[in-house]
Protein backbone atom coordinates (compact mmCIF):
# COMPACT_ATOMS: atom_id res chain seq x y z
CA UNK A 1 0.00 0.00 0.00
CA UNK A 2 2.65 2.40 0.94
CA UNK A 3 4.89 1.78 -2.75
CA UNK A 4 1.11 2.27 -3.82
CA UNK A 5 1.22 5.80 -2.24
CA UNK A 6 4.42 6.72 -3.25
CA UNK A 7 4.10 6.11 -6.84
CA UNK A 8 0.49 7.78 -6.79
CA UNK A 9 2.27 11.02 -5.80
CA UNK A 10 5.14 10.70 -8.02
CA UNK A 11 2.81 10.62 -11.22
CA UNK A 12 0.80 13.35 -9.84
CA UNK A 13 3.76 15.27 -9.60
CA UNK A 14 5.51 14.04 -13.32
CA UNK A 15 2.07 15.03 -14.48
CA UNK A 16 1.77 18.23 -13.07
CA UNK A 17 5.40 19.43 -13.78
CA UNK A 18 4.68 18.34 -17.48
CA UNK A 19 1.71 21.08 -17.35
CA UNK A 20 3.94 23.51 -16.84
CA UNK A 21 5.15 25.31 -19.90
CA UNK A 22 7.38 28.67 -20.59
CA UNK A 23 4.73 29.75 -22.83
CA UNK A 24 1.92 31.61 -21.54
CA UNK A 25 -1.06 33.16 -22.78
CA UNK A 26 -2.15 36.68 -22.12
CA UNK A 27 -5.92 38.02 -23.08
CA UNK A 28 -5.59 41.00 -22.15
CA UNK A 29 -5.25 44.58 -22.94
CA UNK A 30 -3.02 45.49 -26.08
CA UNK A 31 0.42 46.32 -24.89
CA UNK A 32 0.44 49.54 -27.06
CA UNK A 33 4.43 50.69 -25.90
CA UNK A 34 6.91 49.52 -24.49
CA UNK A 35 9.05 52.33 -22.15
CA UNK A 36 12.01 51.37 -20.41
CA UNK A 37 13.73 53.96 -18.07
CA UNK A 38 17.37 52.87 -17.97
CA UNK A 39 18.21 55.35 -14.76
CA UNK A 40 15.60 53.98 -12.81
CA UNK A 41 16.15 50.14 -14.22
CA UNK A 42 12.19 49.96 -14.73
CA UNK A 43 10.57 48.77 -17.86
CA UNK A 44 6.25 49.35 -18.46
CA UNK A 45 4.36 47.53 -20.81
CA UNK A 46 2.02 50.29 -21.65
CA UNK A 47 -1.96 50.22 -22.92
CA UNK A 48 -1.58 53.63 -24.68
CA UNK A 49 -1.50 55.67 -21.27
CA UNK A 50 -2.12 53.11 -18.85
CA UNK A 51 0.82 50.83 -17.45
CA UNK A 52 0.01 47.01 -17.68
CA UNK A 53 2.75 46.03 -15.59
CA UNK A 54 6.21 47.12 -14.57
CA UNK A 55 9.61 45.71 -14.27
CA UNK A 56 12.92 45.92 -12.46
CA UNK A 57 15.79 45.13 -15.18
CA UNK A 58 19.04 44.84 -15.35
CA UNK A 59 21.26 45.99 -19.34
CA UNK A 60 24.69 46.01 -20.35
CA UNK A 61 27.58 45.80 -18.21
CA UNK A 62 28.26 49.39 -19.19
CA UNK A 63 25.20 50.53 -18.88
CA UNK A 64 25.47 54.93 -19.01
CA UNK A 65 24.52 56.20 -22.75
CA UNK A 66 23.65 55.21 -25.74
CA UNK A 67 24.83 51.96 -27.68
CA UNK A 68 27.72 53.12 -30.08
CA UNK A 69 28.87 50.20 -31.54
CA UNK A 70 29.68 46.47 -31.68
CA UNK A 71 31.25 45.35 -27.91
CA UNK A 72 30.86 48.46 -26.07
CA UNK A 73 28.33 46.85 -23.10
CA UNK A 74 25.85 49.88 -23.46
CA UNK A 75 21.82 49.24 -24.25
CA UNK A 76 20.78 51.47 -27.13
CA UNK A 77 18.41 54.49 -26.37
CA UNK A 78 16.22 55.70 -28.61
CA UNK A 79 12.95 54.16 -30.59
CA UNK A 80 12.73 50.84 -31.95
CA UNK A 81 10.25 48.54 -32.37
CA UNK A 82 9.95 44.62 -31.12
CA UNK A 83 10.96 42.67 -34.44
CA UNK A 84 11.46 38.97 -33.50
CA UNK A 85 10.86 36.79 -30.70
CA UNK A 86 13.45 33.93 -29.91
CA UNK A 87 11.54 30.74 -28.36
CA UNK A 88 14.55 28.54 -28.04
CA UNK A 89 16.93 31.52 -26.73
CA UNK A 90 20.11 30.70 -24.44
CA UNK A 91 18.52 32.93 -22.14
CA UNK A 92 14.89 31.04 -21.39
CA UNK A 93 13.12 33.16 -23.77
CA UNK A 94 13.75 36.46 -26.02
CA UNK A 95 12.17 39.10 -27.78
CA UNK A 96 14.29 41.23 -30.34
CA UNK A 97 14.30 45.20 -30.34
CA UNK A 98 15.47 46.61 -33.76
CA UNK A 99 18.55 47.96 -33.29
CA UNK A 100 20.58 48.89 -35.19
CA UNK A 101 18.28 51.64 -36.98
CA UNK A 102 20.02 53.75 -40.23
CA UNK A 103 21.43 56.36 -37.63
CA UNK A 104 23.16 53.83 -35.48
CA UNK A 105 25.06 51.97 -38.53
CA UNK A 106 25.43 56.06 -39.70
CA UNK A 107 27.63 57.17 -36.37
CA UNK A 108 29.05 53.46 -35.92
CA UNK A 109 29.99 53.42 -39.80
CA UNK A 110 31.91 57.09 -39.16
CA UNK A 111 34.02 55.36 -36.52
CA UNK A 112 34.88 52.67 -38.51
CA UNK A 113 32.96 50.15 -36.50
CA UNK A 114 29.91 47.71 -36.75
CA UNK A 115 26.92 49.13 -34.72
CA UNK A 116 26.55 44.96 -33.37
CA UNK A 117 22.80 43.51 -32.76
CA UNK A 118 21.52 41.09 -31.18
CA UNK A 119 19.32 43.58 -28.84
CA UNK A 120 16.84 41.48 -27.27
CA UNK A 121 14.83 41.84 -23.88
CA UNK A 122 15.50 38.61 -22.13
CA UNK A 123 15.64 35.95 -19.16
CA UNK A 124 18.45 35.08 -16.97
CA UNK A 125 20.50 31.34 -17.55
CA UNK A 126 21.22 29.35 -15.20
CA UNK A 127 25.25 30.53 -15.70
CA UNK A 128 24.71 34.42 -15.16
CA UNK A 129 21.77 33.86 -11.71
CA UNK A 130 24.80 35.69 -9.50
CA UNK A 131 25.64 38.34 -12.09
CA UNK A 132 24.65 41.52 -10.17
CA UNK A 133 22.02 43.95 -11.83
CA UNK A 134 23.99 45.13 -15.13
CA UNK A 135 25.54 41.67 -16.63
CA UNK A 136 24.47 41.64 -20.38
CA UNK A 137 26.38 42.71 -23.33
CA UNK A 138 23.52 45.43 -24.22
CA UNK A 139 20.57 43.74 -23.84
CA UNK A 140 18.07 43.91 -21.25
CA UNK A 141 17.29 41.23 -18.97
CA UNK A 142 14.08 40.32 -16.43
CA UNK A 143 13.55 37.00 -14.26
CA UNK A 144 12.75 33.75 -16.32
CA UNK A 145 9.31 34.33 -14.90
CA UNK A 146 8.76 37.80 -16.18
CA UNK A 147 9.82 37.06 -19.56
CA UNK A 148 7.43 34.47 -19.88
CA UNK A 149 4.80 37.05 -19.13
CA UNK A 150 6.57 39.38 -21.52
CA UNK A 151 6.58 36.75 -24.52
CA UNK A 152 3.02 36.35 -23.85
CA UNK A 153 1.98 40.08 -23.94
CA UNK A 154 4.48 41.57 -26.54
CA UNK A 155 4.06 41.51 -29.87
CA UNK A 156 6.17 41.97 -33.19
CA UNK A 157 6.03 45.44 -34.12
CA UNK A 158 5.43 46.90 -30.60
CA UNK A 159 7.24 50.19 -30.46
CA UNK A 160 9.99 50.31 -27.50
CA UNK A 161 11.28 53.56 -26.08
CA UNK A 162 14.40 53.42 -24.71
CA UNK A 163 15.46 56.47 -22.38
CA UNK A 164 18.84 57.30 -20.52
Amino acid sequence: MRIFKVFLMLAIFVGVAGCSSKFKSYNGPEVTQVVVHKGARKMHLMHHDEVLKSYRIGLGFAPSGHKNYEGDGRTPEGSYVIDRRNPNSEFHLSVGISYPNPDDRKFASSQGKSPGGDIFIHGRPWKNRKGGQDWTAGCIAVTNREIEEIYAMVRNGTPITITP
